[in-house]
């Protein structure tokens, strides 16, 4: 018979209990992580705007002007800008283990390979695309034995279709396009009939192909004609021969027919020959702008004029291109090309968390294309901090 001491007793537990378990409920974190009092620019759903972000369970799940409650780890992005995931569409990570991770470090939640190598050994770059902590895949160079110091394609049996064709058969999991590279120096007068066989490879898979394009011996206007919708022509800023404006710094009508059918134009900084300074005031004052920005990176990125793709997108603020619409060119419109980023360049809730902090700052910056002319701006993005499926990467 349970007496009036012991009723009391049980009571005083009960409620004890009660009031610890409101008690863990009210400390227990809220959300996995908490982005607080930045700028959020996120072109695919127009905002710009200050506001928190929260992530549980490795997705975004809030995005609003004040976020109550706790979380497991908070970044402090006041002053600075908070925007999706980078994608850089127009890399060569894939000849570098540590390539993804350096990327990562930038700001960069997604690589695309551009034929760093062809069907002979594919198998290197899919295996770092496989390893990569972040969404990478793969081009196949149409060129059977990858980039090569002699040219890729200067002698055409390399251009290998059934090689390529059975090397995408294997991997279709990790190969996501074909890219063909016609300058005189990689492809030289077989620059068409490469770009041809490329074409038959990617069409015969569904797949985009991407053409590394400028100082061609064939003219722009028949290498343009055989491209489709959906595929890329990267390195749309390289100077003459045979650049995508004329002597009188029009676009020339087949380059604008090929944007009409949906053909892609991407900036594919680089190193070498394919950005000068002239060349890009011409081109960004006809108002054909690029579709997406990527830095053709490679190991030595840091040490050139393009540092990283946050330092890339700054180029062209002195062109007329504000900071909202440069971000949109390496979030929202990457996401549009391939399949692979169709959740992605966006911080819509319900998204995947990837998510790039980045500092704008203001002064004096200077700027080199590939030519080692120099301009000099007044903004330039840093990366800050990256959020890779909901979790803060640790800095290097």
């Amino acid at each position: 018979m349970l007496n009036r001491r012991r009723f009391f007793s049980l009571a005083a537990a009960g409620a004890g209990a009660a009031i610890l378990s409101r008690a863990r409920s009210v400390f227990a974190a809220s959300h996995d992580l908490i982005i607080r009092g930045g700028r959020v620019i996120d072109p695919s759903v127009r905002l710009d705007a200050i506001r928190d972000v929260a992530i549980s369970g490795g997705r975004i799940a809030a995005v609003e002007a004040s976020i109550a409650g706790d979380a497991a780890d908070t970044i402090d992005a006041h002053g600075k800008l908070v925007v999706p995931g980078l994608l850089d569409i127009h890399t060569h990570c894939g000849r570098f283990p540590e390539g993804p991770g350096l990327v990562l470090q930038d700001g960069v939640t997604g690589w695309i390979d551009a034929g760093s190598q062809g069907a002979d050994r594919i198998g290197e770059t899919i295996a770092v695309a496989r390893s990569s902590p972040q969404q990478g895949r793969v081009l196949i160079n149409i060129g059977r034995a990858g980039i090569l110091p002699d040219g890729d394609t200067m002698d055409l049996k390399r251009a290998d279709v059934n090689a390529a064709r059975s090397a995408i058969a294997a991997n279709r999991d990790f190969i996501v396009g074909v890219k063909a590279r016609l300058s005189r120096d990689v492809a030289g007068e077989n620059d068409y009939e490469v770009l041809r066989r490329a074409q038959e490879v990617a069409s015969s898979f569904g797949l985009p192909l991407m053409i590394h394009m400028g100082q061609t011996i064939s003219p722009l206007p028949k290498l343009v004609d055989l491209l489709k919708r959906g595929d890329i022509v990267t390195h749309l800023f390289a100077p003459p021969p045979n650049s995508i404006i004329d002597d009188s710094g029009h676009i020339l009508p087949e380059v604008l027919a090929a944007r009409r059918r949906g053909v892609w134009f991407d900036v594919g900084n680089g190193q070498t020959g394919h950005m000068r300074w002239d060349n890009i005031a011409a081109i960004m004052k006809t108002g054909f702008w690029p579709d997406t920005f990527s830095t053709d990176w490679n190991k030595n990125a840091h040490e050139t004029g393009v540092i990283d793709l946050p330092n890339c997108m700054s180029k062209l603020f002195g062109y007329g291109m504000t900071v909202d619409e440069a971000i949109a060119r390496a979030t929202v419109n990457a996401a549009r090309i391939f399949p692979l980023f169709n959740d992605r360049g966006t911080l819509n809730v319900g998204a995947p968390a990837d998510v790039a902090v980045l500092e704008l700052r203001k002064g004096n910056f200077e700027f080199l294309d590939n030519f080692n002319n120099k301009i000099t701006g007044h903004q330039r993005l840093f990366p800050s901090a990256t959020v890779l499926a909901g979790k803060r990467v640790p800095h290097a």
